[in-house]
């Protein structure tokens, strides 16, 4: 592996910073599963607290859901963005750091996108090349779903080895959840690229907010674009010209996309292709977000 590339996964973004909190982060443990067993026991899915003591929380694996404070927020990804403010909040609710045993009552609420920054923040901090990556997991439901995951740098293996630390996953899933084979996780690029030429069906790719198809495997595209380049855009930031204008999209703009995933199914290989794409393409970079919209980017147009 070109060492520009492993040193560019060991720096820290806007959202994987650790700040103050990075030699707390680097004595956490050092084996990946074990790291990731105890994030799981930190945070609470959105998902499964709306289930309740059900479905995935059935055996309480993630503790009573009745014992959550009614009036704490139901999903803390918007108050909790990055590393520093999740860190700061897991402290505040219980200062002893990171626990096994935490009560649910302080444990925050956030979804696989901080989850998977989280992780990528710890090994970065540990001097582990660490990247997050966005797609669809079809490990979880009927058909496959926009999820976050990561990537680290193996040095004996030489290789990267990817992993999903978004809970306790059972036997049933087929794999080992920190050493998840290629073919189990639908990459952003090759689920757009096999859209467009017909290989999947869109009823296959689901997105959380009941979208499927193009539009969520589109958003995937730019989210995993902007997790190779180390910036693990929010959920809500999305650039300008396909911010919820997919129906104003023309055949060239999707063959722009197509053009982009296409250098994206081997990211290593094609790095400074996309590098290159960042720094100069503006209309893949301008984002918007519900308080930056279209007027605030006149002047780039």
């Amino acid at each position: 592996m070109d060492k520009k590339i492993i040193n560019h996964y060991l720096q820290f973004g806007t959202f994987t910073n650790p700040g103050c909190y990075k030699e707390f982060l680097q004595n956490l443990p050092d084996d990946v599963k074990e790291l990731g067993n105890l994030i799981s026991h930190q945070n609470i899915h959105r998902v499964t607290l709306k289930e309740g003591n059900t479905k995935a929380n059935r055996d309480k694996r993630y503790g009573d859901m009745n014992k959550f404070p009614w009036y704490r927020m139901r999903c803390e990804d918007e108050v909790l963005p990055n590393t520093v403010s999740m860190v700061a909040e897991l402290l505040r609710l219980d200062d002893r750091g990171f626990l096994p045993n935490r009560k649910v009552e302080n444990k925050i609420i956030v979804t696989c996108r901080n989850v998977s920054i989280l992780m990528a923040s710890i090994l970065k901090s540990k001097g582990i090349p660490c990247r997050v990556r966005s797609g669809f997991a079809p490990y979880f439901f009927k058909g496959s779903w926009d999820h976050w995951i990561n990537q680290y740098w193996d040095i004996d293996k030489q290789q990267w080895i990817t992993f999903d630390a978004d809970g306790f996953f059972d036997k049933t899933i087929g794999f080992d959840q920190y050493d998840i084979p290629e073919a189990k996780f639908n990459w952003a690029a090759d689920t757009w690229l096999g859209l467009r030429n017909g290989k999947i069906k869109e009823e296959n790719i689901c997105h959380a907010a009941g979208f499927n198809g193009l539009m969520p495997a589109l958003w995937a595209v730019f989210y995993d674009f902007y997790c190779l380049m180390n910036y693990e855009t929010f959920y809500n930031q999305l650039p300008s010209y396909i911010h919820f204008k997919f129906d104003k999209l023309t055949e060239k703009d999707f063959e722009e996309i197509d053009e982009l995933a296409k250098l994206m199914l081997d990211p290593d290989k094609n790095f400074d292709e996309i590098l290159k794409i960042w720094d100069t393409k503006k209309k893949f970079r301008i984002l918007n977000s519900p308080l930056v919209g279209d007027a605030d980017h006149v002047k780039w147009k």
